[in-house]
């Protein structure tokens, strides 16, 4: 009896100090929960990260891209499908993805290769086609758990996927592996799927209605060949169609109407990568934020104002300068970010 009326006595005691306690206590288990997560929401603009950043890192796994996102401090991206793919168990090749790229820009570019590179590049070629049909099958049996698993290991440490970008949106890439993307997408909470326009009506049709019957959004990215009315053609097709926009390479492309371009598209924006990029008269350079014609201060301070939901992805690709890396590069991006928006 006595145990049990000092039990009552502590309880009631309790409860009244809970009732006293200060506003900011009675939220503590949400600080608590929060406590050494990445926040980059910044005065109502999400600023994220496209994890391409990391492309120069040598543990390209999705714990240690994890590990590079948070000590950043970012807190949503856009996921390339590497890290996640490997850690639901894809297959991985041997192919010398370097020198296939190489030779096949020097090809486009208008060079000759010599008979020996014209050898290499076909065998080159073959080994990337027999690797692309083993990837095929593999994801049309894969297990979606593993892309849950990973969602959740990202949410725990404060990380959400807005994006995913894996190779299996191509022209050359079956229904099923579109199929796949856009259901991996939905395992890891992407809100839209990603991948360069194809400039290809009927590709962006076929994507856009797939879009609509697994309910994932399409985002295209441009380079150089964005103008104002790049995408037109796209969202007209499908209300699932929409923009992966890229405001350094729009810049670099020499067009002055972004401000425009942002107030007319914003709602089919769904995300946008951000870069500091050169004017055509001023060489086109991907340069250090800050240094070169990309309007980013007014760009994320439009969309402050606005309030327009897209996040701004941080795309690091100017040099990084000796004695850096990529983390610290992103640092600085994201802290060039909170002074604009401050």
């Amino acid at each position: 009896m006595n145990k049990r009326r000092e039990f009552l006595i502590k309880s009631a005691f309790g409860a009244a100090g809970i009732a006293l306690a200060p506003t900011w206590l009675n939220a503590a288990p949400a600080i608590i929960k929060s406590y050494n997560k990445p926040d980059s929401k910044i005065n109502g603009v999400q600023i994220g990260c496209i994890t391409y950043s990391f492309r120069s890192l040598p543990d390209q796994s999705a714990e240690a891209t994890l590990k590079y996102v948070t000590d950043c401090g970012i807190s949503a991206i856009e996921l390339m499908g590497g890290p996640a793919e490997t850690f639901a168990g894809m297959p991985q090749s041997t192919l010398d993805r370097r020198r296939l790229y190489q030779l096949g820009g020097k090809q486009r570019n208008g060079e000759s290769l010599t008979a020996e590179e014209s050898k290499e590049f076909a065998s080159l070629q073959e080994e990337a086609a027999a690797y692309g049909k083993v990837v095929a099958d593999w994801r049309n049996q894969v297990d979606f758990k593993k892309f849950d698993q990973l969602r959740k290991m990202y949410k725990n440490a404060g990380v959400s996927i807005y994006a995913f970008k894996p190779s299996a949106f191509g022209q050359n890439n079956s229904d099923a592996e579109i199929a796949y993307g856009m259901k991996a997408a939905r395992a890891l909470g992407a809100t839209h799927v990603t991948l360069e326009h194809p400039s290809d009506d009927a590709h962006t049709l076929n994507l856009g209605k797939m879009g609509e019957q697994h309910k994932m959004s399409v985002a295209y990215h441009g380079h150089e060949q964005q103008t104002f009315t790049f995408w037109d053609t796209a969202l007209a097709q499908s209300p699932r169609n929409a923009l992966n926009f890229d405001a350094g390479h729009y810049i670099a492309a020499g067009h002055a109407d972004i401000m425009a371009l942002l107030e007319k598209q914003h709602a089919r924006i769904l995300s946008m990568h951000t870069k500091d990029r050169q004017t055509p008269a001023n060489g086109k350079g991907n340069l250090p934020w800050g240094t070169g014609d990309t309007p980013i201060v007014e760009i994320l301070q439009k969309m402050q104002q606005n309030k327009y939901k897209f996040p701004a992805s941080i795309e690091l690709e100017h040099q990084i300068p000796e004695g850096s890396d990529a983390i610290k590069e992103v640092q600085q991006c994201l802290e060039y970010c909170k002074k604009a928006l401050s």
